[in-house]
C-alpha cells in the first residue's frame, strides 16, 4: 500500500495518522497557504527567493529536501532560544503528556504553574508574582491593563519605533505607523524618543501617566537605551506616581548576555516586566506578566475580582512544563555565560568590518542581539546605485543582502524593520564560535560582491521593479 493510499484509507476509517498527510499534502505548502492563510506570505517569499522547503531541525540548523545544511540566524524572531527541539525540553514534554495530569480545570490550583513562577522569580529579585498568559502581546496587554488599574490612569508612555505587539493593546504604543495605520482609535498613548529624559519629563507633569513602557534595546534597528536612561526614567516615574513597564519579550532569558536587558543597569527595578518567546522552547506558546506584590493585589483585591484578568490557555501544563524545561537548561549549561561570550565575539568580527566597506555603515548591539546598518557610500560608483535604491524604497539594499546570504550561504536572516537598511540577527543562543565564523565569512563574501559591483546588484533591480509595482 503506499503512502496516499494510506493516509486516505486512514481518513476513511476515521483514524489521524499525521505522518501520512505530511507525507500526501506537505509539497502543497504554499499552494494551502495562498488559499486558505495571508496570501501576501507565499507571494513575498517566491519574489526574494525565500520559498524554500525545510525538512528538519535541530539546534541551530535546519535541513531542506536536499540535505543541505542552513545556519539560522533569525530564531524563529527569537522563539528558539535554545534552538529547535532541545533534547531536555522534548523529554519534559513527552513527560507531561504522559503524565495524563487533571489540566485546564480552572477550579484547582496544579503545581506546575507555582513551580515555574518561583523559578522565574528566582532571577527577578524585586519582583513577587506572575501572572502566565499566552505571548508576549499578550503579556504587554496584562502589564498595560494593570498599571491603568493600580495607578487610576489612562496614559501609557512608550518609545518612538518600539515594538510591543500587535493586538489592541500593545498596538496603542507601538511606535510604527505601519502597524497602526488603519486600525485607529487606540488607547491613549504618547511616544517620546528612547534615551530623551527631559520629553518623559514634560509628559508626566500633565499628571494622567500611568506608566512608561520601553525595550532595553529596542528590536527595531537593534537601539539599546544609552547608559543612565532607564535608571534615569524609573526615577522620574517614580517621583510622578508612575509605573515602569520592562519589554523584555525578545531581550529576556539571556539574549543580551544577562537574563534581562535591564540588568545591564545597576538598580533598575521595572514594575512589571514581559517575558515570552524563548519561555516557550519553542514549543507551546507562553508569556509572562512579572510584577510587584502591591500590583497584584491591588488588581486581585477581592474574591470577587478573582477572574478580573485570565486566560483560557493560560498556564496550561505544556506551556508550564516547557517554561520549566528552559529555565533548567539556561541553568544547568551556563546559557547566558555563553552568550556573553558568543556575542561579543560575532559582534566584534563584524565591527572589524565596518572600516573595510564603505556601505557598512555601522554594528551594534548586546548579546546574540546584534544590528548591523548599511549607509551611503563614499564612492560615486556605489552611491549611484545606493540612490537608485532609496529612491525606490529605503531599506531595500539590507533586503538585498539577506537574500544572498540564503540563496548562497545558506543562512537566514532578517532586516531589521520596515524602511530600515539594518540587519538584525537573534540567533539561538546555543550558537557557536563555528557558527560565528560561517556568518561572517559569508558576510564578508556578500560585502566584497557588493563593492565589486556582482550579482548582488542585478538582484537589486528586481526588487526595485518589485517596490514601484507595489506602490
Amino acid at each position: 500500500m503506499t503512502t496516499a493510499e494510506s493516509a486516505s484509507d486512514s481518513s476513511q476509517t476515521g483514524e489521524f495518522d499525521l505522518g501520512a498527510l505530511l507525507a500526501e499534502r506537505g509539497a502543497e505548502r504554499y499552494e494551502l497557504h495562498s488559499r486558505h492563510l495571508n496570501h501576501q506570505l507565499p507571494r513575498m517569499l517566491h519574489t526574494i527567493g525565500f520559498d524554500k522547503v525545510y525538512v528538519r531541525a535541530e539546534g541551530a540548523h535546519f535541513w531542506d529536501a536536499d540535505g543541505n545544511d542552513h545556519l539560522d540566524m533569525l530564531a524563529g524572531f527569537g522563539v528558539m532560544g535554545l534552538g529547535r527541539h532541545h533534547p531536555v525540553v522534548r523529554k519534559a514534554l513527552h513527560d507531561v503528556l504522559d503524565a495524563s495530569l487533571a489540566d485546564l480545570t480552572r477550579f484547582d490550583c496544579q503545581p506546575l504553574p507555582g513551580l515555574l513562577a518561583e523559578r522565574l522569580l528566582a532571577h527577578s529579585p524585586h519582583l513577587d508574582r506572575v501572572f502566565f498568559g499566552n505571548s508576549g502581546t499578550e503579556a504587554v496587554e496584562g502589564a498595560l491593563k494593570f498599571a491603568r488599574y493600580v495607578t487610576g490612569r489612562p496614559r501609557v508612555l512608550y518609545c518612538e519605533h518600539a515594538f510591543h505587539g500587535l493586538t489592541t493593546g500593545s498596538l496603542s504604543v507601538n511606535g510604527e505607523a505601519g502597524f497602526r495605520d488603519g486600525f485607529a482609535p487606540l488607547l491613549p498613548d504618547t511616544a517620546v524618543p528612547l534615551g530623551d529624559l527631559d520629553a518623559l519629563e514634560r509628559e508626566l507633569r500633565r499628571g494622567d501617566v500611568a506608566a512608561l513602557i520601553v525595550e532595553p534595546v529596542q528590536g527595531k534597528g537593534v537601539h539599546a537605551a544609552p547608559p543612565g536612561y532607564l535608571r534615569g526614567a524609573q526615577e522620574l516615574l517614580r517621583r510622578h506616581k508612575a509605573l515602569l513597564i520592562a519589554d523584555e519579550v525578545q531581550t529576556g532569558l539571556g539574549r543580551t548576555g544577562d537574563f534581562y536587558a535591564y540588568q545591564h543597569e545597576e538598580g533598575v527595578e521595572p514594575d512589571l516586566v514581559c517575558v515570552a518567546k524563548a519561555l516557550s522552547g519553542g514549543y507551546v506558546p507562553v508569556g509572562a506578566t512579572i510584577g510587584r506584590d502591591w500590583i497584584f493585589k491591588k488588581v486581585f483585591s477581592s474574591m470577587d475580582r478573582v477572574l478580573v484578568h485570565s486566560a483560557s490557555f493560560g498556564a496550561n501544563a505544556q506551556a508550564m512544563a516547557a517554561g520549566l524545561a528552559v529555565l533548567s537548561v539556561m541553568e544547568n549549561e551556563g546559557i547566558v555565560a555563553h552568550v556573553r561570550t558568543t556575542g561579543e565575539l560575532l559582534r566584534s568580527r563584524l565591527a572589524a568590518l565596518v572600516d573595510k566597506y564603505e556601505l557598512l555603515a555601522d554594528v551594534r548591539g548586546r548579546g546574540l542581539m546584534i544590528g548591523i546598518e548599511f549607509g551611503r557610500p563614499r564612492s560615486l560608483r556605489l552611491r549611484s546605485r545606493w540612490t537608485m535604491l532609496q529612491a525606490a524604497r529605503k531599506g531595500l539594499f539590507a533586503q538585498m543582502v539577506v537574500v544572498p546570504l540564503l540563496q548562497r550561504h545558506r543562512i537566514l536572516t532578517q532586516v531589521s524593520g520596515d524602511h530600515m537598511e539594518v540587519i538584525k540577527l537573534i540567533p539561538p543562543l546555543v550558537v557557536d564560535e563555528a557558527d560565528v565564523e560561517r556568518f561572517v565569512d559569508a558576510f564578508t563574501a556578500v560585502m566584497d560582491d557588493a563593492h565589486d559591483g556582482g550579482l548582488i546588484w542585478e538582484f537589486g533591480r528586481t526588487l526595485v521593479k518589485q517596490a514601484v509595482a507595489d506602490r
